[in-house]
């Protein structure tokens, strides 16, 4: 399936102005292996497959690079090709899971998560931050799931999440400021905050309190409450939320009932996390 007007292409990677042109004196810097892995980010979103002049397009490789890669990719049995159009395998998996089954934040999380989810009847989740996104590394799904989208693995932008505005209070200031300089905020619905100012007030405002509560600003009907994980050496690495429905939960009712398991979930990967 083609993409209706897609993006201007890229300069290619290793040219003047090239995403990896920096890179291009060390050594050490395997250039075809940063091809391949742009080529597999650049199937996120596109579940029904990409060309290889769409690929050319959103990633600035030249068609005969990704040719090769994707060739590379189908014989390991990371891709399939039909015709002209290529998807991802589920072999592809292999490289998330790796990730998370050698993390300790996430191995340890996934029974306080349980117990949160069993406590609350409600879902909760961790996050960690990755370039402004939040990226769902545990899950535990109460049994009504209100974002049936969300798995691990799924990304969404820090500013308007709770999970999001944690973590983010969590940076240093030079690079708070840099990440709102950059921001280009959208409004997903009609109560998300995209005022610079305002983002900034809200996030300031996590830092102060611990915690932060997003209403309704992701996705009508959701409502969400969110702490930090630290280590004890008092790195923040990561945030837990619980997240429901307006119908079940009001403001006060998120901090009086849910805040207290959220600060004891954390309070024990704390006491686990070196």
């Amino acid at each position: 399936m083609k993409e209706t007007a897609p993006a201007p292409a890229l300069p290619i990677d290793d040219a003047p102005g090239g995403e990896f042109a920096a890179h291009a004196g060390n050594p050490d810097f395997v250039l075809s292996l940063a091809r391949g892995l742009r080529v597999i980010e650049s199937f996120e979103g596109h579940a029904e497959g990409r060309s290889i002049v769409e690929i050319a397009h959103s990633t600035g490789l030249s068609r005969a690079s990704i040719r090769r890669i994707l060739l590379t990719l189908e014989l390991l049995g990371y891709v399939q090709r039909s015709r002209q159009v290529y998807r991802l395998k589920t072999q592809v998996l292999r490289l998330g899971f790796s990730f998370l089954s050698s993390s300790s934040v996430v191995e340890a999380a996934r029974p306080v998560l349980e117990r949160i989810t069993e406590q609350l009847h409600e879902s909760s989740s961790m996050t960690m931050l990755d370039d402004g996104e939040i990226v769902y590394v545990a899950r535990s799904a109460a049994s009504r799931v209100l974002a049936a989208g969300l798995s691990v693995g799924s990304r969404l932008p820090a500013y308007c999440t709770s999970m999001g505005r944690v973590l983010l209070a969590a940076l240093p200031d030079a690079e708070l400021q840099a990440y709102f300089r950059d921001l280009k905020p959208k409004a997903y619905t009609a109560k998300t905050i995209t005022k610079i100012s305002a983002l900034k007030k809200a996030v300031l405002a996590a830092r102060q309190d611990g915690y932060a509560l997003v209403d309704e600003e992701l996705e009508a009907g959701l409502r969400s409450i969110a702490v930090p994980v630290l280590t004890r050496s008092n790195h923040v690495v990561a945030s837990i939320n619980v997240g429901t429905h307006v119908s079940r939960y009001d403001r006060a009712a998120l901090i009086d009932r849910c805040l207290p398991a959220l600060q004891e979930g954390a309070r024990t990967l704390r006491a686990i996390l070196v």
